[in-house]
């Protein structure tokens, strides 16, 4: 058998002559499978698409979307298969893995693979990765990141013809097997908002609505939304929604100006959403619908005709709406009057970095709260509580994309693990939903600790303060709205709890020179796309910065000389690389945008290598 590493690090292929036979789906168990355990021999004849995956990563649930219409017009020849290949600890839970396949809607079979053992045969270095296999059972194609629908639907076209005239395609049913669906009243809410009313508004996410809630937390008042995945604006029961988030109530003279009181985040619809909450009518404020695969700038823009990125929440602070943009790691701003909206901060680079506005690095910011002069921000991918204050963004706990725990104490040394929630108090402390450590977490900004307030819920997403004073959590995964106890702020423990790093397989480079390529081939009826200046982008940087001495910035160019510290010995490299192709024959060509970040844990050795190859799409083109 050939080595998947190598094939997958070298260009594709110019014909059928340099095949890879796929490698065979190792695990630990299966889902959406009836409880067979599936082979790839169990699959020959049909095409498979592999999907490299793991349930905290937005750009992962983006992917997971861009399948939904594939599965629909292929099933009877595409069988798509989930590899959950997980970067958190509470990923590697076999019941979390099944609620994420559940809450995201996932309708193909899923592989849990904890200890990554198929990720590696199939040498995936970024999340998302996809690969497929043709009907006879050899690897055609691997592609890192997103916005490969396109692509990915002519390469079936072109396999089911060539395979169906060998005779080696097989029509009919996948090996699939839908799961029981569970009836209750609220199905993995994500965030809560308490009403001038003192009911609370709740996005029931895998509900696709809204719920106003009594003030118990329980009775149901009125749905919002038809309860169907969908787009559709107009009346409370004929609104559709697919998997919203945040709620942002507006201030009185706002919502006067705007015609709505409460906007939304309407995530997998790329939407913000107004609600005017006398008559449950639902309209569109922001977005076009499709997810934004652009360029920074520092512009305003018509906010209905702007192109978002899975706004995850919504605050007011400063005048305005701040929109958590997880897609991209950016917080942008939308003003409801003005009806405009643009970027707020971040450069879409996935990591950690403060500084001034807007020239800093977030990971996929998910929760929101604003107090006085501070807004406070839930930033997930690096398990991190940080703050927007005076112009710049501020870390107060959190130390990296790759390092998570629960551990209280001195807030320098604090982990959080994928928080999703964050609830300003009026003390000036903060509450955060520590989602993956299922806790309630405090800092306290006046003795810079954090301490644990609650434990054992079930991947708490929210966190809210009700008029008389009490504490709302949103327990997503337990499907309800819990109460916290009286006093169980001032009751908070500290615990010393384990401390984790993700430890993907470094790269060994050499110190001094390395040659970076970012491999790119254009989808097969696509070329480069040079009508509006050079089609390719790439920027790199490193962590910590010292690790590269040179080569660091942006240029238009996929391949770069960098050059590493050998005082360094590891550390990881930030590439994010992207290209603009068009269809190649089309009158009226459609234009596309790949893009794909990569943080690239690295070691620093003499016995490392000079080249440093990515896929940002590689398709085998004899296919």
């Amino acid at each position: 058998m050939a080595d998947p590493e190598a094939a997958a690090a070298e260009p594709p292929p110019t014909g059928r002559h340099a095949r890879v036979r796929a490698p065979e789906l190792r695990g630990r168990g299966w889902l959406n499978t009836g409880g067979r355990e599936l082979k790839l021999a169990d699959l020959r004849g049909k095409i498979v698409l592999l999907d490299f995956w793991t349930f905290c990563c937005i750009n992962c649930l983006h992917v997971l979307d861009e399948l939904r219409p594939l599965e629909e017009a292929y099933g009877d020849v595409l069988v798509i298969i989930g590899v959950h290949s997980p970067k958190f600890e509470h990923e590697r839970d076999a019941d979390a893995l099944a609620a994420a396949v559940e809450r995201y809607g996932v309708a193909h079979p899923v592989l849990d693979d904890p200890r990554m053992e198929t990720w590696e045969q199939y040498a995936a270095k970024a999340w998302p990765t996809l690969s497929v296999v043709d009907p006879e059972g050899y690897v055609v194609a691997s592609m890192a990141g997103e916005g490969h629908a396109e692509g990915l639907s002519l390469l079936v076209e072109e396999l089911i013809l060539e395979h169906e005239a060998k005779g080696t395609l097989h029509r009919g049913d996948g090996p699939y097997v839908p799961p029981a669906e569970p009836v209750t009243t609220l199905r993995f809410p994500g965030k809560a908002l308490v009403l001038p009313s003192g009911n609370l508004l709740v996005s029931d996410s895998a509900h696709h609505s809204l719920v106003e809630l009594a003030p118990d937390g329980e009775t149901v008042v009125r749905r919002i939304g038809s309860g169907e995945r969908g787009r559709t604006d107009g009346a409370p029961e004929v609104a559709a929604f697919s998997e919203p988030q945040g709620l942002c109530l507006l201030p009185e003279h706002e919502a006067g100006v705007a015609g709505y009181d409460v906007v939304v985040a309407d995530t997998v619809n790329h939407l913000l959403r107004g609600v005017r909450l006398e008559t449950g009518e639902v309209t569109t404020v922001a977005g076009s619908g499709r997810p934004w695969r652009s360029t920074v700038d520092g512009y305003a823009h018509d906010a209905r005709a702007t192109d978002l990125s899975s706004p995850w929440d919504v605050a007011w602070y400063g005048d305005r709406v701040i929109v958590a943009m997880a897609g991209i790691h950016q917080l942008w701003w939308f003003d409801p009057v003005k009806r405009t909206t643009g970027v707020y901060a971040g450069t879409t680079v996935e990591a950690l970095r403060d500084g001034a506005l807007p020239d800093v690095w977030l990971a996929q910011p998910s929760g929101l709260s604003a107090h006085g002069v501070r807004l406070w921000l839930a930033d997930s991918e690096t398990s991190a509580l940080r703050y927007v204050q005076d112009g710049g963004l501020h870390t107060a706990v959190g130390q990296g994309l790759f390092d998570f725990g629960h551990v209280d104490g001195p807030a320098g040394e604090a982990l959080l693990q994928h928080p999703l929630g964050v609830c300003a108090l009026p003390d000036g402390s903060v509450l955060v939903a520590d989602t993956y450590n299922g806790a309630v977490r405090h800092y306290d900004p006046a003795t810079d600790t954090v301490s644990t307030v609650a434990t054992d819920l079930a991947e708490p997403s929210d966190v809210v303060l009700t008029a008389d004073g009490g504490v709302l959590v949103v327990e997503s995964a337990a499907h309800r709205i819990v109460r916290l106890a009286p006093g169980a702020i001032p009751r908070a423990a500290t615990i010393a709890g384990a401390r984790h790093r993700t430890e993907r397989p470094p790269t060994d480079l050499a110190p001094g020179e390395v040659t970076l390529d970012v491999i790119f081939t254009p989808a097969p009826g696509q070329k480069l796309d040079e009508s509006f200046g050079p089609p390719t982008r790439l920027e790199v940087s490193a962590s910590p910065p010292e690790l590269l001495l040179d080569g660091g910035g942006e240029t238009t160019d996929l391949s770069r000389r960098l050059v590493l510290n050998p005082a360094v010995p590891k550390g990881v490299l930030q590439v994010v690389a992207q290209a603009a192709t068009c269809d190649a024959e089309a009158e009226h060509a459609a234009c596309h945008l790949t893009r794909q970040d990569w943080g690239v844990p690295v070691n620093v050795t003499g016995a490392g290598a000079a080249r440093l190859p990515l896929i940002l799409r590689g398709l085998d083109e004899g296919a």
